[in-house]
């Protein structure tokens, strides 16, 4: 049986910058590399007048981050399909950069028979 893990975070009250594009990019690659996970591809949109979501494809699923700067708050998902990749080290990597105020995490555990 393989067990696929997502952590799903509410991140309020950020300090980090939540409107720049490249900053985003470069904190989920500094998260993907931490979870030593391959980086396929970058994709990301900025929206008017405020937001960003950039996702990162991986070999091992994706980590994405939608946020909106206005009220400080970003929602994170970190979905990784290999057993050896540990995705509280990304979020980790996400929290030290955003540095929230609070944050609500939620982990799921998928199972493939």
């Amino acid at each position: 049986m393989k067990h696929i893990k997502e952590l799903l975070v509410d991140l309020y009250g950020c300090k980090g910058n939540l409107d720049d594009a490249e900053f985003l990019i470069d904190v989920l690659k500094t998260a993907a590399q931490r979870m030593q996970s391959k980086v396929i591809r970058p994709v990301h949109h900025k929206f008017s007048p405020t937001g960003t979501t950039v996702i990162l494809i991986l070999a091992e699923t994706h980590i994405a981050i939608h946020t909106w700067p206005e009220h400080r708050y970003a929602a994170l998902d970190v979905f990784v399909c290999s057993e050896e990749v540990d995705p509280q080290v990304g979020w980790n990597a996400v929290k030290q950069a955003l540095k929230p105020s609070s944050f609500v995490l939620h982990e799921l555990t998928r199972k493939i028979e």
